[in-house]
């Protein structure tokens, strides 16, 4: 039978004190908040979360929601909206939808829980109001019982974010010249159709191109298959292209390329599907052994040197 603590009739669980009650809660408290190696794991939608998440300007795609999480709104996950703010529901008249934001303007340990957190709040938030702050805090219910796991999302990837607006704010002047602002940030980005292991997206920031490829092996089990094709010289995607590198992000690695940027991400599918397929071939070659033994001399060299190269994002 459980005990009242008289200082303050807290009610405290059945053989603990007030202290060894406080210590657990807050142990409970660290725990909801411990970070996930990674946070998506197990969602059909891992690689494009991650993509829109990290370095895709300006896109969105309509979340198909767990039937009875109880959503009586559509609810559309974004790259970013305006001000960086984590979540917003359209007023009545413009619809009620809710917009949930991927990149904000402050993110907290775990991204799956703040996307969590940001659904639960859009759920049952009064329309024409917005979540400035998205930071899960335990409260929160598992991802996986708001969004669907094995749903592969249809991307919409925009020049702009023109997309922002409902029809009565198109015709203000002063948010067109805020909306003019955010447009002039926007790079040419485009997720690449290929039949591919996770999901590769081209982007054009200028001088060159790049090829950003969420890869949905371990680093530990990718990394040797990378290396074997680098020390080999096929580590890249055709003429006039180069492996840059890769980074480390929300538990995958990301192989970097880099592209000549008059060529049209379209004609990297075909050489995406090749690397895929080398990839392939040295994973299995490579199966079964938790080290390196079985790379050569100069594919442990190529391992070192990628390993160099890495950068960690979160």
């Amino acid at each position: 039978m459980a005990k009242k603590n008289k200082k303050n009739d807290e009610t405290l669980p059945e053989g603990m004190s007030r202290r060894q009650a406080k210590l657990a809660r807050r142990a409970a408290e660290r725990a909801a908040l411990e970070r996930d190696p990674r946070p998506y794991d197990g969602f059909a939608a891992e690689a494009d979360l991650i993509a829109l998440q990290e370095f895709v300007p300006a896109a969105y795609f309509d979340a198909e929601l767990v039937p009875d999480a109880g959503f009586t709104r559509p609810v559309r996950i974004v790259t970013v909206l305006p001000g960086a703010v984590a979540a917003l529901v359209r007023a009545e008249e413009e619809g009620g939808q809710a917009l949930v934001a991927l990149q904000t303007a402050q993110r907290g340990n775990n991204p799956n829980r703040d996307l969590a957190f940001a659904l639960n709040w859009a759920k049952d938030a009064a329309p024409g109001t917005s979540l400035e702050v998205g930071i899960a805090d335990g409260t929160e219910p598992a991802l996986d019982s708001l969004l669907v796991k094995d749903r592969v999302p249809e991307i919409v990837v925009a020049d702009d974010f023109n997309w922002w607006l409902t029809e009565s704010q198109q015709a203000d002047p002063t948010v067109q010249q805020s909306l003019q602002q955010a447009n002039d940030s926007v790079l040419p980005s485009e997720k690449v159709d290929a039949d591919i292991t996770g999901s590769a997206w081209w982007i054009d920031p200028g001088e060159k191109a790049h090829i950003r490829w969420i890869r949905p092996e371990t680093e530990e089990v990718l990394l040797p298959a990378l290396a074997r094709l680098h020390a080999a010289g096929e580590l890249n995607l055709g003429e006039d292209t180069r492996f840059a590198g890769v980074f480390r992000t929300h538990g995958l690695l990301v192989p970097v390329f880099d592209l000549d940027n008059t060529v049209t991400a379209a004609e990297f599918a075909a050489p995406l599907q090749e690397l895929d397929a080398k990839i392939a071939a040295a994973l299995t070659e490579l199966a079964g052994s938790g080290d390196a033994a079985q790379l050569s001399a100069a594919e442990q060299k190529s391992k070192q040197t990628i390993i160099a190269r890495e950068v960690t994002i979160r």
